[in-house]
């Protein structure tokens, strides 16, 4: 992605030449948005659950819009699907 990782916006190096990386107040509300948009998909959409277990700044990738994407699935972990009803019907 060509704006990196948040974690390059959040935690700029400081031997890098050039003006330093900031995000505004919208940048960040957007980045918010997109990360708990792809958690809801994950969690509630998907048909079975994926939990992702590494969220992290440098897990988020920004692309030339500035819309993050989550990555690096390699801890994710898939839960079973569970029948809601079910549980409801036996209380």
């Amino acid at each position: 992605m060509n704006n990196g990782s948040l974690d390059s916006w959040l935690h700029p190096a400081k031997d890098i030449a050039g003006p330093r990386k900031t995000l505004n107040l919208a940048q960040r509300l957007n980045i918010i948005i997109d990360v708990a948009s792809a958690f809801q998909y994950l969690h509630h959409e998907c048909e079975q659950p994926v939990i992702h277990c590494d969220l992290k700044p440098s897990n988020v990738l920004l692309d030339d819009s500035m819309v993050s994407h989550v990555s690096d699935f390699g801890m994710a972990k898939l839960l079973p699907s569970i029948n809601l009803f079910a549980l409801h019907c036996r209380v």
